[in-house]
């Protein structure tokens, strides 16, 4: 059964690359609009004068594509691992624990895009943790980066089904 629940926990990650990268590219200009703001500077006092910002269109639209780019990655990765943990879900504990690979990898795709995407881009760099506009923003990227980093630590997980019982030790 245990099994079976980590499956499901990477499926909900894929769901969730799969919602924000289909609401990210219906309002692609929202999305653009968005890395424009942080990227600009322009949400804070004297941000906007700052030699690390810039509104270059193709740093904008590079933004806006790392952002849908790395969603979709966690997906395929996401399904692909789940349906290779589905395949090998009655194998013995090493089968099971190397099928888990593909997913783990999809979690740490999209862990990875969430921390260099908000924390160090966009925070580190642009700053916008001056910004009363964006922290909400960033809230959900923690929770969101939180709850996958999380699920990637249950799935990798040894259970119980993967334990030999005492008993058969001899």
């Amino acid at each position: 059964m245990l099994r079976i629940i980590k499956i499901g926990l990477v499926l909900s990650v894929a769901l969730w690359g799969v919602l924000g990268a289909r609401g990210n590219l219906i309002d692609l200009k929202g999305t653009i609009d968005a890395v424009g703001a942080v990227t600009s500077m322009a949400t804070f006092p004297g941000g906007g004068g700052r030699w690390e910002a810039t509104t270059n269109p193709a740093v904008i639209l590079a933004g806006a594509a790392f952002i849908v780019l790395f969603k979709l990655a966690t997906v395929l990765l996401c399904l692909a691992g789940a349906w290779r943990m589905w395949t090998h879900r009655k194998s013995d504990a090493e089968t099971f624990g190397r099928a888990k690979t593909l997913a783990l990898t999809g979690c740490a795709v999209a862990v990875f895009s969430l921390f260099l995407g908000w924390t160090v881009i966009g925070e580190s760099w642009f700053e916008f943790w001056r910004s009363d506009a964006l922290p909400p923003a960033a809230d959900g990227a923690l929770r969101y980066g939180g709850f996958i980093a999380l699920i990637a630590l249950m799935v990798g997980a040894r259970d119980g089904e993967d334990q030999p019982l005492a008993s058969s030790r001899r």
